[in-house]
């Protein structure tokens, strides 16, 4: 009898193309394309970024309202609305409203709950992450590519920094089970450096990184480290604009809970686990081998509980 995990490895291989016509894309991830070709300045970052994470409200800004809520001057928004291709902030505004009227449309009728404490408040929060989510895997094709590449790339480097040492050790806890060499990066520093060094020498391809906030400075310097050593850098984190996005080659932008004193992290978890799906569906045979090998010695060695 198949393990739990043998039986999601054949059951949910992740099929390419949009399959609910009803699934759009999720209004940060509309944004972050508009803001994402052109290069911006820490100022207009700062912009993009308000945008992205108050859509609904500040759409309707004047120019001015706008400025002052960002802590910029009105000609940085102008300047602004023209680095992302348009001709004055009347121009992306306009956009964004019909953005913004798309997201409060989108399910209309839904009665507006009113949440007793602050917990509820942050779990509503997630919910809202993870809806973005679903939005974004309606077209799963990135993540089908991405998850083969990973596959491919022998040793496979995980890189994890102070507060994203989790959610790299779940990745690499997981993909161990069925990738024959994974190495885990979670020291920065010169440590840092050996390892994705080593990692290149080996025959390594790929470094998969996380990187939540507060972004940490030897994040950016490892990737850095990283792309000048030829490795190639996917990018899990919650902003899809910025100094860690601009290094990285692919980069998956989802929100985090940020309601409470510390940061929880549902999206960017369910985001790993769909990156670990198309690692097991890139290489079948492997995947099944490995599983069947794990099942054994933990068999053998009693690793678990009989519930």
């Amino acid at each position: 009898m198949p393990s739990p995990q043998q039986a999601r490895a054949q059951a949910s291989a992740i099929t390419s193309g949009k399959t609910a016509p009803e699934a759009g894309v999720a209004p940060p991830s509309q944004l972050r394309e508009l803001f994402d070709g052109p290069r911006l300045s820490p100022g207009q970052r700062r912009i993009a970024q308000y945008l992205i994470e108050h859509i609904t409200e500040a759409a309707f800004l004047s120019i001015t309202d706008l400025a002052e809520r960002v802590g910029v001057s009105q000609p940085s928004v102008t300047r602004f609305a023209a680095a992302v291709g348009f001709s004055g902030y009347p121009a992306l505004r306009e956009r964004l409203q019909a953005i913004a009227l798309s997201t409060l449309g989108s399910a209309p009728g839904t009665p507006v709950e009113v949440t007793s404490n602050e917990l509820q408040a942050a779990v509503d929060a997630e919910i809202e992450n993870l809806e973005n989510l679903r939005r974004d895997f309606a077209d799963p094709d990135a993540i089908i590519r991405v998850g083969r590449a990973l596959s491919k790339s022998a040793p496979l480097t995980v890189l994890g920094l102070r507060i994203s040492v989790s959610l790299a050790e779940y990745f690499a806890y997981a993909a161990r089970r069925i990738h024959p060499d994974v190495r885990l990066v979670t020291h920065g520093g010169s440590v840092s450096y050996d390892a994705l060094l080593q990692s290149r020498e080996a025959g390594g391809t790929w470094v998969l990184a996380f990187g939540m906030p507060r972004h940490a400075q030897e994040t950016l310097t490892a990737i850095r480290v990283a792309r000048s050593a030829g490795l190639q850098v996917a990018l899990i984190t919650d902003l899809g604009l910025g100094p860690l996005a601009d290094e990285a080659d692919v980069t998956f932008a989802t929100g985090t809970g940020s309601r409470l004193v510390f940061d929880s992290y549902a999206a960017p978890v369910v985001l790993s686990a769909a990156l670990l799906q198309a690692m097991t569906d890139a290489d079948p045979e492997r995947t099944q081998a490995r599983l069947e090998e794990y099942e054994q010695v933990a068999e053998q060695h009693q690793f678990f509980l009989r519930d």
